[in-house]
Parts: structure tokens; C-alpha cells; sequence
């Protein structure tokens, strides 16, 4: 906007023209912030500030009559205060380059007061209290031209060459010399220990170290004997292995033939054995069998024969009856009892034949003595007189029956 002007963050902005300043200042102050000003009517300048510096290199006496050169920098700047800017403003903003020429000049004096006042050895020992001093002297002094001092820092100090303060040093050189040396000593002695405790370590660590190869080469050749002597003790253990294996085979061989012999052999035998038993007790009961067979066709036969006799044998008995005298008191009841006696007579005949018949068939062989206690059959029974026909009637043969 054309009048309206800012100043810089570092720089105050001076407005004259009018009645603008604060206290007959002949200027305003503007800072950290623009302003209009009116073309033609104001004049706008502006006062930097930003840091500045200044060196001093002064020739200095000390209270011992000792001339020192003495170099130092002063940093320093135009205060942030209005009354600070208004006072440099009207000393410095036409030529601002003379701050630092008349604070050197202005540091340089109290440099050489205060250094008149102290000795060598406070000047070289105690240069933060000579610092401190020159800052306190020169305070008042820049404050009235509107500058304040941020540090002052004293950067060296000569004698120039007349060897006063080597000589000061020399105390303390030849006693840091001593000490050296005798810290080197130390060292070296140190060294040396450490030397030979090192060699003594470096000999232990030998020794056991031979100590370790002699119990490794001790333990190899044991592993290589017992490696050597693994190869026929392996095979001594496999050929007892394998003779071992061939005993198992051949006991197990043993007892398969013998099996295969109680298989083939002993059971076939017994089993042979237990069927010529069998067939030997079988041959019995067939021939038991078959005499019960042979007996008892012997019997049905004879009992047959018996019974188609039966017929002959009572007709032959009721013959002998024709020439009998016989008398028959209860007539046709009486003739019917002589037929059933005679029929009965023809029975007990038939029975006493098949006992004779069947006594004959269980005889037991000639050779075998007869058993004592068995009783003797009984004789069969005699046919009757008539069976034979001796009973039939003849001339003075007649029986009487008398029914």
C-alpha cells in the first residue's frame, strides 16, 4: 500500500517529521510493526539491531610495571528499549560503523584501568574476574550511547617476550614435568609388570597348553588303538554272532524234524496202532455179531422145523389114541380136553427140544474145560410112548385113558 512501511525484525524504524516523539524525542520509534507514513510530510530511517562486534588489542602495565598486550572481542547491540534507540539513533544513524570503533575505544580504556590494578599471575589466573571488571566499568558508559554489552571475552595476553610469564610457568612446568615423569616412570614401570605378568601369563597358558595337546594326544592314541582293535573285535563279535545264529538255526531245525517225526512218523503209528485196535475190536463184535447172527438163525430155523412137526407129532399121538380103550364119561367137553392135552404134550415137547438145541449151539469148544459151577443142560424130555409109535394099539398093547 503505497506510504504504509514495515521495518525489518532486526532494524527500528525512525519517522521524523512533526511532533511524533515520546519525551522531545525529535523521531518515532517503530518497531515489530509497519505504519502508514505520509509521502512528502515524514522521512522514514531506519537503525539496525542486530549484533555487533569489536576488538581490542591494547598495550596494558600491571601493578608490577609488567607490560602485557592484551587482545579481546566485545559483542554487543543497540538495546531493545525506546529510550536505548532514540540515544544511538542520535549518536550513530548517520554513520553506524562508529559503534564498533567507539566501544573498542570505550573497552580499551577500562581494559588498561583495571589491568593497572592486578598482578601477572591475577591477570593469567583469574581472566573471567578481569572480564567481569571491564564489563562493570564500561556499563554506565555505553548505556548512555544506547548500546548494551552481551559478552566480553579476553583472547589472549603476551608479555612480549621478556619470558616473565614462562618464568611464572616454569614452577609449574618443571613440577608437571616431574609429575610426567614420574607418571611415565609409573607407566613404564606398569608396563613392565604388565609386561611380564603377561609373558608369566603367556608361559602358563604354554604349559597348559601342552599339558591339553599331551592329554589329547594321549586320548587319540587311545582312540586310535581302541579303533585298530575294533576291526577284529568286530569281526571276532560277528563270527560269534553268526555261530550263535547257526546254533539258534540248527536247534530250531532240531526241532522242526523232530516234529515233523512226531507228524510223519509217531503220530501215523499211533494212529495206526489206535485203528488195528479199532479194527481188531471191531472184527470181534462183527464176529460176536455174527455167531448172535448164526445162533439165531440156527434157532428161528430149528424152531421153524419144530413147528411144521408140531403137526406130525400130535397126529402121531392122537394115533397111539386109536387102539386105546379109552371112555369118555362128559362126551363132547371130554374129547375136547384130550385134544387140548395132546396139543399141550406136542408144545412142552417143542420147547424142550429148542433148549437141547440152543444148549448145543453155546457149548463152548472141546478143548475148554467146562466151568465147574455151570450146571449141566437138562436132558430134553422124552417124547410120549405113542410119538414113537410104540404106543399104537396092538394086541394086548392098549393103554386105558379115562377122561
Amino acid at each position: 500500500m503505497f506510504g504504509y512501511r514495515v521495518p525489518r525484525p532486526d532494524e527500528a524504524m525512525l519517522v521524523s517529521g512533526g511532533k511524533f516523539g515520546r519525551n522531545g524525542a525529535p523521531f518515532k520509534v517503530v518497531t515489530g510493526h509497519g505504519t502508514f507514513v505520509p509521502p512528502f510530510v515524514r522521512k522514514v530511517n531506519f537503525l539496525t539491531l542486530s549484533m555487533t562486534e569489536a576488538e581490542v588489542s591494547e598495550t596494558c602495565v600491571t601493578r608490577q610495571g609488567i607490560s602485557l598486550n592484551v587482545r579481546a572481542v566485545i559483542a554487543f547491540k543497540v538495546g531493545n528499549d525506546e529510550e536505548s534507540i532514540v540515544n544511538a539513533g542520535q549518536r550513530f544513524l548517520s554513520d553506524q560503523d562508529q559503534m564498533s570503533t567507539l566501544t573498542g575505544r570505550i573497552f580499551a580504556g577500562h581494559l588498561r584501568s583495571i589491568i593497572g590494578s592486578m598482578t601477572v599471575e591475577e591477570i593469567v589466573t583469574e581472566r573471567q574476574k578481569l572480564a567481569t571488571e571491564v564489563l562493570d566499568g564500561s556499563k554506565t558508559e555505553m548505556a548512555k550511547i544506547g548500546l548494551t554489552v552481551d559478552s566480553l571475552q579476553i583472547q589472549s595476553i603476551d608479555d612480549n617476550n621478556i619470558g616473565y610469564i614462562d618464568a611464572m610457568a616454569a614452577p609449574h612446568n618443571a613440577a608437571i614435568q616431574r609429575q610426567a615423569q614420574i607418571a611415565q616412570a609409573q607407566a613404564n614401570q606398569a608396563s613392565a609388570e604388565a609386561q611380564q605378568q603377561s609373558q608369566r601369563a603367556q608361559a602358563e597358558y604354554a604349559r597348559q597348553t601342552s599339558i591339553v595337546q599331551a592329554q589329547y594326544k594321549a586320548e587319540v592314541d587311545k582312540a586310535q588303538s581302541e579303533a585298530a582293535q575294533a576291526g577284529p573285535l568286530a569281526q571276532a563279535q560277528a563270527t560269534m554272532a553268526v555261530l550263535s545264529a547257526q546254533a539258534d538255526l540248527a536247534q530250531r531245525q532240531s526241532e522242526l524234524r523232530q516234529r515233523q517225526l512226531v507228524a510223519e512218523v509217531i503220530r501215523p503209528a499211533e494212529a495206526e496202532a489206535e485203528k488195528v485196535r479199532i479194527l481188531a475190536v471191531a472184527d470181534a463184535k462183527r464176529v460176536t455179531m455174527q455167531a448172535e447172527a448164526a445162533a439165531s438163525h440156527n434157532r428161528v430155523a430149528l424152531d421153524r422145523m419144530l413147528i411144521e412137526q408140531l403137526p406130525q407129532i400130535v397126529r402121531e399121538a392122537a394115533a397111539g389114541l386109536a387102539g386105546a380103550n379109552v371112555s369118555v364119561l362128559n362126551g363132547a367137553e371130554g374129547l375136547s380136553e384130550i385134544a387140548a392135552g395132546l396139543v399141550a404134550q406136542g408144545l412142552t415137547i417143542l420147547e424142550s427140544v429148542k433148549k437141547g438145541m440152543a444148549g448145543a449151539t453155546d457149548a463152548k469148544p472141546e478143548d475148554a474145560k467146562p466151568d465147574e459151577d455151570e450146571p449141566e443142560e437138562a436132558a430134553p424130555a422124552a417124547l410120549p410112548s405113542g410119538a414113537d409109535g410104540g404106543g399104537r394099539g396092538g394086541a394086548g398093547g392098549g393103554r386105558s385113558y379115562r377122561v
